[in-house]
């Protein structure tokens, strides 16, 4: 357990950042979720619905440096790709 002053303010603030993180991580996958349920029942309308959704919340994951804007891209590309057959 931290002594100083400085470093107890630092593990509340730290505190309070991983819950925000944690929070903004899990919205993220559920949003992911919806898109991948969509996918699997196999409805183009349902599933392009959830990507656009999903897709913001991605970027701004991202943005918050929680993901790296590579990895985000990524994943937003496969779910793409796996709609866009669904359509085909």
């Amino acid at each position: 357990m931290a002594n100083i002053k400085s470093a107890k303010k630092r593990i509340r603030q730290i505190e309070r950042r991983s819950a925000v993180n944690r929070s903004r991580l899990t919205r993220m996958r559920t949003y992911v979720k919806q898109v991948e349920q969509a996918i699997a029942a196999g409805d183009p309308q349902a599933a392009q619905a959830a990507f656009n959704e999903a897709q913001p919340q991605m970027m701004r994951t991202a943005q918050k440096g929680l993901l790296r804007r590579n990895t985000a891209s990524r994943k937003l590309s496969r779910l793409s790709k796996q709609i866009k057959n669904l359509s085909a």
